[in-house]
């Protein structure tokens, strides 16, 4: 198999080639299948005229988009590798990523190439870089190096299990790993994801905040719409609260894709207007990245009149391994198993945890990577025999839903008992001053580590400390009292990754500092 042949050729073929893939969030402008598949082909060939072999890394470093699409796939497509990394990244991660990765070309945008000129001369293979836009003159560019290429171009034939894509973790600490996936990664979570879950086919219009350098954002926004002759809609700019709601009413798409701090902005802009915004052509909202509060879903089905359907995914994994469904969601739960996936809740020593009982997540599925680039001993941790240690605390009850607790190196034990900071995050949200919330753990003068909840409050509402007693005493009306947070401090923000995730390794910096 060859996964571009698959996800792009076979639309063509199937007599789909009229239909309109990709919808410009901007411009309103369009592209069909056929008009990617010739922009895909000619960047495949471009790729090989640069000397670029089978297994050779081609990364990308480009915002939503056809250039994109035409890098990722045509990098495929000739049986190399193509490397997706994070637009909002400094120059010293970019020079880790190329030289990690051994590079040979770089597509990059003008908007983002100041991030690759200070670097260059410490990247030891990069021998190409091609700038959509205008760069350096030894550079290439984008428009003309695809325009003198062939429109013709067949595909390389693969192993399912041969190398199609890599994508770096977050790095939330460390550095970076790259997750190596195959050729038939993304054909089983579109398939167990995207249809299974989401039910999507051709008739869909999707549009994603999560980026599509992210495995959410990947499959939401490009190979999930692709794998049914759906139309995706890509903007990209980051998508402030009152962009996303035009992008819904303009363009009418009819599956929505967000992160829960997204929800919360977009509500809250909202709640602040004296407009209504029209929802209605969402038929399905999916949440992933962080664990979604039972009152965020609530306030947004009240208000807009379609259910958020929560899951959990990992880029080890590539997109969602356990998730609600439409329809039968639970809120504050991440749902139930995704068909093709099996689930254990371990104890420290590998053994299964009875239910309701609070243990380790394990994860054993045919999209899971195939290890991480150069790195065998995170491999080994992370990577046993079929399953994947997805460092997350994890219960499930007799209805067979999973409810999250927590990263394995966040619970805390205050009194002798676990307690989850997910639980009193969602118990703090649920208050209407509060916008968002990270809670970790910090000794007081015995010792004794006790919740500690930094709370960001939405505008209009001022912090004081009446509002946190008011906090706490209200925390203590929804959950058991030992798990209030001993101290509230109030911040203007969070320290999150790119992918929208608290850093709580920051906010336990912050909590030592105090």
């Amino acid at each position: 198999m060859n996964a571009a042949a698959e996800f792009v050729d076979d639309n063509v073929r199937a007599g789909r080639g009229a239909n309109v893939a990709v919808i410009d969030g901007v411009t309103g402008a369009t592209l069909t299948y056929a008009q990617v598949l010739a922009l895909v082909n000619r960047a495949g060939n471009a790729l090989r005229d640069l000397g670029v072999g089978r297994g050779e890394r081609v990364m990308l470093l480009l915002p939503d988009g056809a250039p994109f699409i035409a890098g990722f796939f045509g990098a495929i497509k000739i049986g190399s590798v193509a490397l997706p990394v994070n637009t909002l990244l400094k120059p010293h991660d970019y020079e880790y990523l190329l030289n990690d990765s051994n590079a040979r070309v770089l597509i990059v945008h003008e908007s983002l190439a100041g991030s690759i000129d200070p670097i260059r001369d410490r990247v030891k293979d990069l021998k190409h870089v091609v700038v959509v836009g205008s760069g350096r003159p030894s550079d290439l560019r984008f428009d003309d190096w695809c325009a003198g290429a062939s429109e013709d171009l067949d595909a390389v034939e693969m192993d399912r299990d041969d190398q199609a894509f890599w994508l770096y973790s977050s790095g939330t600490t460390g550095f970076p790993k790259g997750a190596m996936h195959l050729q038939h990664d993304m054909r089983c979570t579109a398939d167990w994801v995207g249809r299974g879950v989401f039910g999507i086919s051709e008739r869909d219009r999707t549009f994603s905040v999560a980026k599509l350098f992210f495995a959410y954002g990947l499959g939401n926004a490009l190979y999930f719409p692709f794998s049914v002759g759906a139309s995706t809609i890509l903007y990209p700019a980051k998508p402030e609260p009152e962009t996303c709601f035009k992008i819904i009413e303009r363009h009418r798409p009819t599956i929505f894709y967000a992160v829960p701090t997204a929800y919360a902005a977009m509500l809250s802009a909202a709640e602040r207007s004296d407009r209504t915004y029209d929802l209605s052509s969402l038929r399905v909202c999916s949440s992933a990245g962080e664990p979604l509060p039972a009152a965020l879903y609530e306030r947004w089905k009240a208000r807009f009149g379609v259910e958020i359907v929560d899951g959990i995914g990992s880029t080890e994994a590539l997109h969602t391994f356990i998730s609600n469904r439409p329809g039968r969601a639970r809120p504050g739960s991440s749902g139930e198993l995704v068909h093709g996936y099996d689930a254990r809740i371990v104890d420290g020593d590998g053994r299964d945890v009875p239910q309701g009982e609070i243990g380790d997540l394990l994860i054993k599925g045919d999209s899971i990577c195939a290890g991480y680039w150069n790195q065998p001993e995170k491999t080994a941790a992370t990577i046993v025999g079929d399953w994947i240690r997805t460092g997350d605390k994890y219960s499930r009850d007799a209805d067979g839903y999973f409810w999250y607790h927590g990263r394995s190196d966040d619970m805390l034990k205050s009194g002798g008992q676990w307690v989850s900071p997910a639980e009193v995050e969602a118990a703090l949200v649920a208050h209407d001053a509060v916008l968002e919330c990270g809670v970790v753990g910090r000794e007081d003068a015995a010792g004794l580590v006790k919740p500690l909840a930094f709370v960001v409050l939405k505008t209009g509402r001022t912090a004081s400390p009446e509002l946190a007693d008011e906090l706490k005493q209200f925390v203590k009306t929804r959950i058991a009292v030992y798990k209030c947070p001993r101290w509230i401090a109030f911040a203007g923000e969070l320290p999150k990754t790119a992918t929208g995730k608290i850093q709580r390794y920051k906010l336990r910096e912050l909590a030592a500092e105090r």
